[in-house]
C-alpha cells in the first residue's frame, strides 16, 4: 500500500516538528519554505563573525523540550550543548537600581527585601501559585488536544477556574504578593513573551516566572538556531525533504478536500494531506478562498511586534550581562502605548549579549548586541513613520546603556541591522506584523483559540503561533504532536 503523503507549508518549529512526526509515522512528507533557510521566526544570521539569533534568545521549560525530543525518538542533551543561564536577567530600573532574578534563594532574599520589608514571603507564595498554574495550565490546558467544545466546555474542567485563576487580571493580582510596583513588574513582564500586556494577562500566566526560575533558563551553544537545525536533522533522518526559496501561491481546494498547493513558480504539487506552518491569518487572507474566516481573523485581538537592531561591536562591553531588562517605572504607560500602536517615551526594552555566555558569538576582542524594543503592530487605519519611531527606539537604547556606564556605543557600531514590524510581515508573512500571531488574552485561549484541523477542509491542518495552544516554541512542539497525532487519527478513521 502507498503511503500517504503530506505537504507541510512552512519551515518553522512547528512545521519541522510535525514533518519529523508523520515522517516518523510512515508517511512521505515534503516541507515547503519561502526562505533560504528553515527556522521561520527562530532565525539566524552571521556577518563578519557576529552571530545573530533574530526571534527567541533563551530556551524555556526545558521539560518540555525533554518531553517532545523523546516524543520524537532522540534526547534533547545528545542533540543540544544546554548551558545554564542564572541569574536568568538582570532587571535594571530607572534609577539605575537592579534586580538579578536567580535561583539562589539567599540572594533573592537579600535583593527584595532590600527592596521592600517581607517581600520574600510574597515572592515564595508567588511561586507557589506559578508552580500550581504551570503544572495545571501545561497539563490540561496546553497539552490537551481540544477537538470538540466538549472537550474544553466539561464539568470536569469547572475547578480550572479557581486552579489557574483566569478571571484576575496578572498586574493587578500582583497586589496579594507586593506592594512595591518595581517588583510587580519584575514579576510580571514575562507575559511579553506572548505579545501580552501583563494589565490585560491572566493570573494564569504566573507560570511564565515560575518555570524560568524552578526550571532554569538556558541557552543552546550556538543559538536557538540550533534547535532549528537538530529538528532538521531529525527530520531529514525520517526521510522528510525540504525545498526552499519557494513560494506557495495558493493551497489547491477541491470538493472540500486540500490536493495539494500551487506555487508561484507554476508548479503544482499534490498530497493527500497539507498542514499550514505559515501564520494563520495569512494562510486564511493569501493562501485559502475563505474570505468570511480571514475577515474574522482580520478582527482578532494581536499581539505587540518589536524593533530589534543587531549590532557588531569592535569591543566587549562587560558590564553586560547576557540578559538584561530595562524596567520603565511608568510600566502602564508602556503598554497603553503599545496598544496606541505607538512607542512610549521612555520604553522598556532588552538587551541581549550572547558572547557573555558563548565566546564564539563573536569575534575576540568585540560583541555581539541584540536590542529588542517592544511596539505597536501595523495600523491599518493609520500611517506610521517607522523610520522615525525606529530612531526613536535607538536613542532610547542608548540613554538606557547609560545607565550601566555605556556611553560610547555608537562610536563602537561596525554595522547594524534592523527589524521593524515592516520588517516581520515581509521576512515571515506575519499580519500586521505582529511579532507572537493573534494575542493570548482569555478569548483567544485554548479551544477558544484558532484550532489544529480547518472546520470544513479536513486534511487541512494548522500549526503555529496564531493557533493552539499558542506561541512559543515550546507550544509549537506541543501543537506539532497534536497535530501528527490528528493526521494519524483521521487517517485511520
Amino acid at each position: 500500500m502507498k503511503a500517504a503523503s503530506a505537504i507541510v507549508i512552512g519551515a518553522g518549529i512547528g512545521g519541522l516538528a510535525t514533518a519529523a512526526h508523520l515522517a516518523q509515522r510512515g508517511l512521505h512528507v515534503t516541507v515547503i519554505e519561502k526562505n533560504p533557510r528553515p527556522g521561520g521566526r527562530c532565525d539566524y544570521f552571521e556577518r563578519d563573525g557576529h552571530q545573530f539569533n533574530t526571534g527567541p534568545t533563551l530556551l524555556i521549560m526545558p521539560h518540555i523540550y525533554e518531553t517532545e525530543f523523546a516524543a520524537l525518538g532522540t534526547s534533547l542533551r545528545e542533540r543540544l550543548d544546554l548551558l545554564r543561564v542564572d541569574p536568568t536577567y538582570h532587571v535594571i530600573f530607572d534609577d539605575g537600581s537592579q534586580l538579578s532574578l536567580t535561583s539562589d534563594m539567599k540572594q533573592m532574599y537579600a535583593q527584595l527585601e532590600a527592596i521592600e520589608p517581607n517581600s520574600f514571603n510574597g515572592y515564595l507564595r508567588y511561586l507557589e501559585e506559578g508552580c500550581r498554574h504551570y503544572n495545571v495550565g501545561i497539563e490540561r490546558l496546553a497539552k490537551h488536544d481540544f477537538r470538540t467544545a466538549f472537550d474544553f466546555f466539561s464539568p470536569r474542567n469547572l475547578p480550572l477556574l479557581f486552579q489557574l485563576n483566569p478571571l484576575a487580571g496578572h498586574y493587578s493580582h500582583m497586589s496579594a504578593f507586593f506592594g512595591n510596583p518595581r517588583l510587580k513588574s519584575a514579576f510580571t513582564f514575562q507575559d511579553a513573551y506572548m505579545g501580552l500586556s501583563p494589565f490585560e494577562a491572566p493570573a494564569t500566566f504566573s507560570m511564565m516566572p515560575y518555570a524560568e526560575l524552578a526550571h532554569g533558563v538556558w541557552y543552546p551553544r550556538g543559538g536557538m538556531t540550533q534547535v532549528v537545525q537538530a529538528l532538521v536533522d531529525i527530520a531529514k533522518e525520517a526521510g522528510v525533504d525540504f525545498e526552499f526559496e519557494a513560494n506557495v501561491q495558493r493551497i489547491e481546494i477541491v470538493d472540500n478536500r486540500a490536493r495539494g498547493i500551487l506555487l508561484e513558480d507554476g508548479r503544482r504539487l499534490t498530497a493527500d494531506i497539507v498542514i499550514a506552518n505559515a501564520d494563520l491569518p495569512y494562510v486564511y487572507q493569501s493562501l485559502l478562498p475563505d474570505h468570511a474566516e480571514a475577515e474574522k481573523l482580520a478582527h482578532k485581538r494581536y499581539s505587540c511586534s518589536t524593533i530589534s537592531f543587531f549590532w557588531g561591536v569592535d569591543k566587549p562591553y562587560p558590564q553586560l550581562p547576557p540578559h538584561a531588562l530595562f524596567l520603565a517605572d511608568d510600566y502602564r504607560e508602556n503598554f497603553e502605548a503599545i496598544d496606541r500602536l505607538s512607542l512610549a517615551d521612555n520604553p522598556s526594552l532588552y538587551i541581549h549579549t550572547p558572547s557573555r555566555i558563548d565566546p564564539d558569538s563573536a569575534p575576540t576582542g568585540e560583541d555581539t548586541l541584540v536590542a529588542i524594543v517592544p511596539v505597536g503592530h501595523l495600523d491599518d487605519m493609520h500611517e506610521q513613520d517607522w523610520r522615525c519611531i525606529r530612531d526613536q527606539a535607538r536613542e532610547s537604547v542608548f540613554k538606557r546603556l547609560k545607565l550601566l556606564g555605556i556611553t560610547d556605543l555608537k562610536k563602537h557600531i561596525k554595522f547594524e541591522v534592523d527589524y521593524t514590524p515592516l520588517s516581520w510581515r515581509k521576512r515571515y508573512n506575519l499580519l500586521k506584523g505582529a511579532t507572537h500571531g493573534l494575542s493570548h488574552t482569555l478569548t483567544q485561549l485554548a479551544y477558544l483559540r484558532p484550532h489544529n484541523r480547518h472546520a470544513r477542509y479536513h486534511n487541512l491542518y494548522f500549526v503555529g503561533a496564531s493557533t493552539h495552544p499558542g506561541t512559543g516554541v515550546p507550544t509549537a512542539l506541543i501543537g506539532a504532536h497534536h497535530v501528527a497525532d490528528r493526521v494519524m487519527d483521521d487517517l485511520r478513521s
